[in-house]
């Protein structure tokens, strides 16, 4: 889809890209002009990153928000939403900030908010296309969306992907308080608790030296231990609530 058609559909409604990033100095400024043909704005929440993330960020031409200290993926995606509520966003897209999605999807990706199917529409690296990741971190990926699934009527076959659109309402009642990557989870927990309608549409992705820096053992424990965690509090908020 060309950039010009892609303007036409969001006639009237403000879209909005968030990316949150630490450290990404080298991919960031390529991803910030692929995407903003696409977008409103672009907003980096820099998260307290020690190298030219922010001036690079900036050049590109993103509006950039930073934090002193690096508090996790969760508190920067927490600040890209505050960011779309307060700029009154219709559409808020988040995207990675290491070049492993591509931007051109975009228009795939906001297409169900503006046929409102959906309020949450994931980009799933599993229907269609794998491409290069890591089996390890497939495996990895499968355990933490096995864990989500279970019980649950709503079933997605990507739970760790952060290419993700939602919609207003979305944006409105959403609340992040995992600071880590946690966040992803507990964005989806919610969702269906709330009765938000997800969608997951086909995306390409290509990972790099620059994907996912952390060590992908400890980083898959915390994420699976984080799903437990997050589905025991929400269960049992409902049942106090209740």
């Amino acid at each position: 889809m060309s950039n010009t058609a892609v303007r036409l559909n969001c006639e009237g409604k403000k879209v909005i890209a968030g990316i949150p990033a630490y450290n990404e100095a080298a991919c960031i400024g390529e991803v910030i002009r692929k995407t903003l043909p696409h977008v409103d704005e672009v907003i980096v929440a820099d998260d307290g990153s020690v190298d030219d993330t922010a001036r690079v960020a900036e050049t590109a031409g993103a509006t950039v928000v930073r934090s002193n200290l690096n508090q996790g993926a969760g508190n920067a995606t927490r600040l890209c939403f505050q960011i779309a509520r307060d700029r009154n966003a219709d559409i808020l897209i988040t995207i990675d900030a290491d070049g492993q999605h591509n931007a051109q999807e975009i228009p795939a990706i906001v297409a169900p908010l503006f046929d409102e199917e959906a309020d949450l529409v994931i980009g799933s690296r599993f229907i269609e296309y794998v491409g290069n990741i890591p089996r390890y971190r497939r495996f990895g990926i499968s355990i933490i969306t096995l864990l989500l699934n279970l019980a649950s009527k709503v079933k997605i076959s990507d739970s760790q992907s952060c290419f993700r659109a939602y919609s207003k309402r979305a944006i409105k009642n959403l609340n992040i308080t995992e600071k880590g990557f946690g966040f992803s989870i507990e964005t989806l927990v919610q969702a269906r608790r709330k009765g938000l309608v997800i969608k997951e549409v086909p995306i390409s992705c290509v990972y790099n030296e620059h994907s996912h820096s952390l060590n992908p053992l400890v980083h898959g424990l915390r994420v699976a231990l984080s799903v437990v965690r997050i589905r025991l509090k929400y269960k049992l908020n409902g049942f106090i609530a209740g």
